[in-house]
Protein backbone atom coordinates (compact mmCIF):
# COMPACT_ATOMS: atom_id res chain seq x y z
CA UNK A 1 0.00 0.00 0.00
CA UNK A 2 2.87 2.81 0.78
CA UNK A 3 5.31 3.32 -1.09
CA UNK A 4 9.27 2.08 0.13
CA UNK A 5 10.42 5.58 0.61
CA UNK A 6 7.79 6.12 3.64
CA UNK A 7 7.80 2.63 5.28
CA UNK A 8 10.49 3.38 7.36
CA UNK A 9 9.62 6.58 8.93
CA UNK A 10 7.54 6.26 12.03
CA UNK A 11 6.21 9.41 14.59
CA UNK A 12 9.84 10.60 16.23
CA UNK A 13 10.27 9.47 19.92
CA UNK A 14 9.40 13.60 20.57
CA UNK A 15 5.68 13.11 19.75
CA UNK A 16 5.25 10.42 20.95
CA UNK A 17 5.99 11.96 24.58
CA UNK A 18 4.76 15.03 23.53
CA UNK A 19 1.08 13.53 22.74
CA UNK A 20 1.67 12.10 25.86
CA UNK A 21 1.69 15.27 27.68
CA UNK A 22 -1.81 16.09 26.46
CA UNK A 23 -3.16 13.74 28.72
CA UNK A 24 -1.58 14.38 31.73
CA UNK A 25 -3.02 16.46 34.59
CA UNK A 26 0.30 18.31 35.52
CA UNK A 27 3.34 16.87 34.16
CA UNK A 28 6.93 19.10 33.84
CA UNK A 29 7.55 19.09 30.10
CA UNK A 30 11.32 18.77 29.17
CA UNK A 31 10.18 17.42 26.31
CA UNK A 32 9.58 19.92 23.35
CA UNK A 33 11.82 22.03 21.86
CA UNK A 34 9.84 25.70 21.70
CA UNK A 35 10.29 28.56 23.40
CA UNK A 36 8.35 29.35 26.20
CA UNK A 37 8.16 32.87 25.90
CA UNK A 38 5.37 34.65 23.33
CA UNK A 39 6.17 36.05 19.98
CA UNK A 40 7.31 40.02 20.91
CA UNK A 41 4.95 42.19 20.62
CA UNK A 42 5.65 44.35 18.34
CA UNK A 43 6.08 41.70 15.87
CA UNK A 44 2.74 40.04 16.56
CA UNK A 45 1.03 43.64 15.44
CA UNK A 46 3.00 43.54 12.46
CA UNK A 47 1.41 40.05 11.91
CA UNK A 48 -2.08 41.42 12.45
CA UNK A 49 -1.46 44.89 10.23
CA UNK A 50 -0.23 42.32 7.29
CA UNK A 51 -3.40 40.84 7.98
CA UNK A 52 -5.52 43.57 8.09
CA UNK A 53 -4.13 45.46 4.98
CA UNK A 54 -4.87 42.48 2.88
CA UNK A 55 -1.33 41.24 2.67
CA UNK A 56 -2.82 37.40 2.84
CA UNK A 57 -2.11 36.46 -1.19
CA UNK A 58 0.72 34.24 -2.62
CA UNK A 59 4.25 35.79 -1.97
CA UNK A 60 6.99 35.12 -4.56
CA UNK A 61 7.92 31.58 -4.13
CA UNK A 62 11.64 32.67 -2.50
CA UNK A 63 9.63 35.34 -0.08
CA UNK A 64 9.41 38.74 -0.24
CA UNK A 65 12.14 40.99 -0.90
CA UNK A 66 12.43 43.33 2.03
CA UNK A 67 12.83 40.08 3.85
CA UNK A 68 15.32 38.75 1.91
CA UNK A 69 17.02 42.05 1.92
CA UNK A 70 17.15 42.10 6.24
CA UNK A 71 18.70 38.67 6.41
CA UNK A 72 21.57 39.53 4.14
CA UNK A 73 22.29 42.45 6.00
CA UNK A 74 22.20 40.33 9.52
CA UNK A 75 24.39 37.87 7.49
CA UNK A 76 26.91 40.53 6.68
CA UNK A 77 26.92 42.31 9.84
CA UNK A 78 27.04 39.07 12.42
CA UNK A 79 29.19 36.66 9.61
CA UNK A 80 30.42 38.71 7.25
CA UNK A 81 28.95 36.67 5.02
CA UNK A 82 27.13 37.89 1.39
CA UNK A 83 25.24 34.65 0.13
CA UNK A 84 24.79 34.45 -3.33
CA UNK A 85 21.18 33.25 -3.42
CA UNK A 86 18.81 33.46 -0.56
CA UNK A 87 15.28 32.02 -0.02
CA UNK A 88 12.68 32.40 2.33
CA UNK A 89 11.35 28.91 3.22
CA UNK A 90 8.37 27.06 5.67
CA UNK A 91 10.42 26.69 8.68
CA UNK A 92 14.01 25.44 8.83
CA UNK A 93 12.62 21.98 8.29
CA UNK A 94 10.86 23.04 4.91
CA UNK A 95 14.50 24.15 3.96
CA UNK A 96 16.01 20.75 4.75
CA UNK A 97 13.63 18.87 2.88
CA UNK A 98 14.06 21.00 -0.30
CA UNK A 99 18.02 21.18 0.39
CA UNK A 100 17.93 17.15 0.83
CA UNK A 101 15.27 16.70 -2.83
CA UNK A 102 17.63 18.98 -4.90
CA UNK A 103 21.01 17.65 -3.71
CA UNK A 104 20.71 13.40 -3.14
CA UNK A 105 20.34 10.92 -5.62
CA UNK A 106 19.75 7.46 -4.39
CA UNK A 107 22.98 5.82 -3.26
CA UNK A 108 24.22 9.26 -2.06
CA UNK A 109 26.42 9.39 1.26
CA UNK A 110 25.77 12.15 3.79
CA UNK A 111 27.78 12.50 6.70
CA UNK A 112 25.13 13.09 10.14
CA UNK A 113 26.24 13.51 13.59
CA UNK A 114 25.75 11.41 15.94
CA UNK A 115 23.67 12.16 18.36
CA UNK A 116 21.40 14.08 15.41
CA UNK A 117 18.24 16.00 14.91
CA UNK A 118 15.36 13.71 14.23
CA UNK A 119 14.85 14.90 10.70
CA UNK A 120 18.07 14.37 9.26
CA UNK A 121 18.04 10.83 8.41
CA UNK A 122 14.04 10.54 8.16
CA UNK A 123 14.15 13.21 5.10
CA UNK A 124 17.45 11.65 3.62
CA UNK A 125 16.10 8.67 3.52
CA UNK A 126 12.88 9.78 1.89
CA UNK A 127 15.47 11.29 -0.77
CA UNK A 128 17.05 8.01 -1.23
CA UNK A 129 20.55 8.77 0.28
CA UNK A 130 22.69 6.35 2.90
CA UNK A 131 23.43 8.05 6.01
CA UNK A 132 26.92 7.79 7.49
CA UNK A 133 27.37 9.01 11.03
CA UNK A 134 29.95 10.60 12.45
CA UNK A 135 30.32 9.85 16.43
CA UNK A 136 29.99 13.20 19.14
CA UNK A 137 30.59 11.03 21.61
CA UNK A 138 31.79 11.24 24.41
CA UNK A 139 32.22 14.89 24.41
CA UNK A 140 29.77 16.04 21.83
CA UNK A 141 32.55 17.53 19.71
CA UNK A 142 33.39 16.98 16.72
CA UNK A 143 36.67 14.69 15.67
CA UNK A 144 37.86 15.90 12.68
CA UNK A 145 40.40 12.92 12.10
CA UNK A 146 37.31 10.58 12.58
CA UNK A 147 35.19 12.92 10.22
CA UNK A 148 37.77 12.43 7.37
CA UNK A 149 37.95 8.71 7.58
CA UNK A 150 33.90 8.35 6.97
CA UNK A 151 34.47 10.36 3.48
CA UNK A 152 33.74 7.62 0.61
CA UNK A 153 33.63 8.06 -3.17
CA UNK A 154 30.08 8.20 -2.69
CA UNK A 155 30.12 10.81 -0.22
CA UNK A 156 28.35 14.26 -1.11
CA UNK A 157 27.55 16.55 1.86
CA UNK A 158 28.43 17.26 5.34
CA UNK A 159 25.42 17.70 7.95
CA UNK A 160 26.60 20.50 10.79
CA UNK A 161 24.34 21.18 13.59
CA UNK A 162 25.90 24.68 15.77
CA UNK A 163 24.27 25.24 18.16
CA UNK A 164 23.12 21.31 18.79
CA UNK A 165 20.01 19.72 19.37
CA UNK A 166 20.14 17.83 21.21
CA UNK A 167 23.49 18.56 22.91
CA UNK A 168 23.75 22.22 22.91
CA UNK A 169 27.31 21.78 22.01
CA UNK A 170 28.33 24.90 20.07
CA UNK A 171 31.31 24.63 16.92
CA UNK A 172 34.68 26.76 17.85
CA UNK A 173 35.84 28.77 14.60
CA UNK A 174 39.10 26.57 14.99
CA UNK A 175 36.62 23.58 14.65
CA UNK A 176 34.89 24.99 11.14
CA UNK A 177 38.10 25.74 9.81
CA UNK A 178 39.36 22.52 9.95
CA UNK A 179 36.04 21.10 8.81
CA UNK A 180 36.04 23.36 5.87
CA UNK A 181 39.09 22.49 4.97
CA UNK A 182 38.65 18.58 4.49
CA UNK A 183 35.20 19.47 2.98
CA UNK A 184 37.50 21.96 0.34
CA UNK A 185 39.94 18.71 -0.40
CA UNK A 186 37.23 16.47 -1.24
CA UNK A 187 34.83 19.11 -2.73
CA UNK A 188 31.88 18.26 -0.71
CA UNK A 189 28.75 20.37 -0.14
CA UNK A 190 27.90 21.14 3.43
CA UNK A 191 24.48 21.88 4.53
CA UNK A 192 24.71 24.28 8.37
CA UNK A 193 21.40 23.62 10.47
CA UNK A 194 22.00 27.22 12.56
CA UNK A 195 18.35 27.58 14.08
CA UNK A 196 19.45 27.63 17.24
CA UNK A 197 22.47 30.52 16.91
CA UNK A 198 20.90 33.21 18.96
CA UNK A 199 21.06 31.32 22.23
CA UNK A 200 24.77 31.22 23.11
CA UNK A 201 25.88 31.72 26.00
CA UNK A 202 29.67 31.54 26.02
CA UNK A 203 31.78 33.07 23.33
CA UNK A 204 30.00 33.97 19.88
CA UNK A 205 28.55 31.60 17.19
CA UNK A 206 30.92 30.97 14.12
CA UNK A 207 29.20 29.71 10.62
CA UNK A 208 31.48 27.70 8.30
CA UNK A 209 29.75 29.12 5.39
CA UNK A 210 32.48 32.28 6.69
CA UNK A 211 35.34 29.37 5.64
CA UNK A 212 33.63 27.96 3.14
CA UNK A 213 31.57 28.52 0.76
CA UNK A 214 30.13 26.01 -0.55
CA UNK A 215 27.87 25.82 2.49
CA UNK A 216 23.75 26.13 2.76
CA UNK A 217 22.92 28.19 5.89
CA UNK A 218 19.65 26.94 7.58
CA UNK A 219 18.20 29.09 9.87
CA UNK A 220 15.18 30.76 10.47
CA UNK A 221 12.57 32.94 13.13
CA UNK A 222 10.90 30.29 14.82
CA UNK A 223 12.81 29.52 17.82
CA UNK A 224 14.66 32.74 18.00
CA UNK A 225 11.44 35.11 18.25
CA UNK A 226 9.21 31.97 19.87
CA UNK A 227 7.31 31.53 16.88
CA UNK A 228 7.56 28.18 15.77
CA UNK A 229 3.69 27.54 14.36
CA UNK A 230 4.35 30.12 12.21
CA UNK A 231 6.71 28.29 9.95
CA UNK A 232 9.73 30.68 9.30
CA UNK A 233 13.06 29.83 7.69
CA UNK A 234 15.40 30.80 5.17
CA UNK A 235 18.41 29.10 3.34
CA UNK A 236 21.29 30.79 1.99
CA UNK A 237 23.92 29.87 -0.31
CA UNK A 238 25.59 29.15 -3.83
CA UNK A 239 23.00 30.26 -5.99
CA UNK A 240 22.77 27.70 -8.15
CA UNK A 241 21.26 25.67 -5.35
CA UNK A 242 19.23 28.14 -3.71
CA UNK A 243 17.78 28.94 -7.14
CA UNK A 244 16.66 25.06 -7.62
CA UNK A 245 15.26 24.72 -4.18
CA UNK A 246 13.26 27.32 -4.41
CA UNK A 247 12.09 26.49 -8.13
CA UNK A 248 10.99 22.75 -6.09
CA UNK A 249 9.52 25.09 -3.47
CA UNK A 250 6.91 26.60 -5.86
CA UNK A 251 5.89 22.98 -7.01
CA UNK A 252 5.59 21.87 -3.00
CA UNK A 253 5.17 24.53 -0.06
CA UNK A 254 4.61 27.54 -2.63
CA UNK A 255 6.05 30.09 -0.65
CA UNK A 256 6.16 30.83 3.23
CA UNK A 257 3.08 32.08 4.98
CA UNK A 258 2.86 35.69 3.54
CA UNK A 259 1.77 37.32 7.11
CA UNK A 260 3.92 36.23 9.14
CA UNK A 261 6.88 37.22 6.35
CA UNK A 262 5.98 40.50 6.52
CA UNK A 263 5.80 40.65 10.44
CA UNK A 264 9.59 39.17 10.42
CA UNK A 265 10.89 42.40 8.80
CA UNK A 266 9.84 43.83 12.25
CA UNK A 267 11.64 41.15 14.10
CA UNK A 268 14.90 42.29 13.26
CA UNK A 269 14.09 45.51 15.59
CA UNK A 270 13.36 43.07 18.61
CA UNK A 271 16.46 43.30 21.27
CA UNK A 272 16.59 39.50 21.99
CA UNK A 273 19.48 39.90 24.96
CA UNK A 274 16.71 39.66 28.10
CA UNK A 275 15.45 36.36 26.10
CA UNK A 276 18.96 35.44 25.83
CA UNK A 277 19.59 35.86 29.83
CA UNK A 278 16.81 33.95 30.85
CA UNK A 279 18.01 31.42 29.06
CA UNK A 280 21.22 30.99 30.15
CA UNK A 281 20.09 31.58 33.72
CA UNK A 282 17.85 28.12 32.81
CA UNK A 283 20.38 26.74 31.24
CA UNK A 284 22.92 27.07 34.63
CA UNK A 285 19.92 26.10 36.99
CA UNK A 286 19.23 22.79 35.17
CA UNK A 287 22.77 22.05 34.73
CA UNK A 288 23.76 22.82 38.01
CA UNK A 289 20.64 20.74 39.67
CA UNK A 290 22.11 17.87 37.23
CA UNK A 291 25.58 17.35 38.94
CA UNK A 292 24.44 17.97 42.37
CA UNK A 293 22.18 15.30 41.80
CA UNK A 294 24.89 12.64 40.55
CA UNK A 295 24.36 12.77 37.11
CA UNK A 296 27.18 12.72 34.11
CA UNK A 297 26.63 15.90 32.10
CA UNK A 298 28.04 17.90 29.51
CA UNK A 299 27.44 21.88 30.10
CA UNK A 300 25.51 23.17 26.77
CA UNK A 301 27.31 26.32 25.44
CA UNK A 302 23.92 26.85 23.11
CA UNK A 303 20.63 26.10 22.25
CA UNK A 304 17.90 25.24 24.93
CA UNK A 305 18.65 21.24 25.19
CA UNK A 306 21.16 19.48 27.76
CA UNK A 307 21.95 15.65 27.38
CA UNK A 308 22.50 14.04 30.58
CA UNK A 309 23.58 10.29 30.54
CA UNK A 310 21.38 7.82 32.24
CA UNK A 311 21.98 6.78 35.86
CA UNK A 312 20.89 3.29 34.76
CA UNK A 313 19.14 1.32 32.28
CA UNK A 314 19.14 2.83 28.90
CA UNK A 315 17.84 5.68 27.69
CA UNK A 316 14.81 4.39 27.09
CA UNK A 317 14.24 2.48 30.81
CA UNK A 318 15.08 5.77 32.34
CA UNK A 319 12.68 7.76 30.29
CA UNK A 320 9.68 5.39 30.76
CA UNK A 321 10.80 5.38 34.96
CA UNK A 322 10.51 9.31 34.59
CA UNK A 323 7.60 9.66 32.85
CA UNK A 324 6.04 7.65 35.63
CA UNK A 325 6.68 10.40 38.25
CA UNK A 326 5.31 12.59 35.35
CA UNK A 327 8.43 13.96 34.30
CA UNK A 328 8.57 14.18 30.70
CA UNK A 329 11.96 13.62 28.89
CA UNK A 330 13.03 12.23 25.26
CA UNK A 331 15.36 9.20 25.66
CA UNK A 332 18.62 9.60 23.56
CA UNK A 333 17.84 6.87 20.59
CA UNK A 334 15.29 9.11 19.41
CA UNK A 335 18.50 11.24 18.02
CA UNK A 336 20.91 8.60 18.25
CA UNK A 337 21.81 5.31 17.66
CA UNK A 338 23.07 4.48 21.10
CA UNK A 339 20.86 4.65 23.79
CA UNK A 340 22.40 5.94 26.99
CA UNK A 341 21.33 9.27 27.21
CA UNK A 342 18.06 11.48 27.40
CA UNK A 343 17.28 14.97 26.34
CA UNK A 344 16.35 18.08 28.55
CA UNK A 345 14.45 20.78 26.77
CA UNK A 346 14.76 23.13 29.51
CA UNK A 347 12.03 25.94 27.56
CA UNK A 348 10.11 26.11 30.82
CA UNK A 349 9.47 27.72 34.08
CA UNK A 350 12.36 28.02 36.36
CA UNK A 351 9.98 26.38 38.93
CA UNK A 352 8.81 23.82 37.17
CA UNK A 353 12.89 23.17 36.08
CA UNK A 354 12.87 22.85 40.33
CA UNK A 355 10.15 20.51 40.32
CA UNK A 356 11.56 18.34 37.50
CA UNK A 357 14.90 18.05 39.09
CA UNK A 358 12.95 17.35 42.58
CA UNK A 359 10.99 14.49 40.65
CA UNK A 360 13.79 12.69 38.71
CA UNK A 361 15.91 12.67 42.06
CA UNK A 362 13.08 10.00 42.82
CA UNK A 363 14.38 8.23 39.35
CA UNK A 364 17.73 8.05 40.30
CA UNK A 365 17.55 5.21 42.83
CA UNK A 366 14.38 2.99 41.74
CA UNK A 367 13.39 0.74 44.34
CA UNK A 368 13.37 -3.18 43.38
CA UNK A 369 9.78 -2.72 42.13
CA UNK A 370 11.09 -0.58 39.44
Amino acid sequence: MFADRVKNITASGIRKVFDLAAKMQNPVNFSIGQPDFDVPEPVKEAAIQAIQQGLNKYTMTQGISILREKVKEELQKTKNITPEGLMITSGTSGALLLAMMVLVNPGDEVLLPDPYFVMYKHLLSLAGGIPQYYSLYPDFEVNVKELEEKITEKTKIIILNSPSNPTGTVLSKEKLVEIAGIAKKHNLIVISDEIYEAFIYEGKHHSIASYYPKTIILSGFSKTYGMPGWRMGYAAGPYEIIEKMSTLQQFSFVCAPTPAQYACVKAFDVDLTPYIQRYKAKRDKIYQGLVDLGFKVIKPKGSFYIFPEAPWGTGQTFCEAAISQEVLVIPGNAFSSRDTHFRISFTTKEEDIDRGLSLLSKVLHPSPKQ
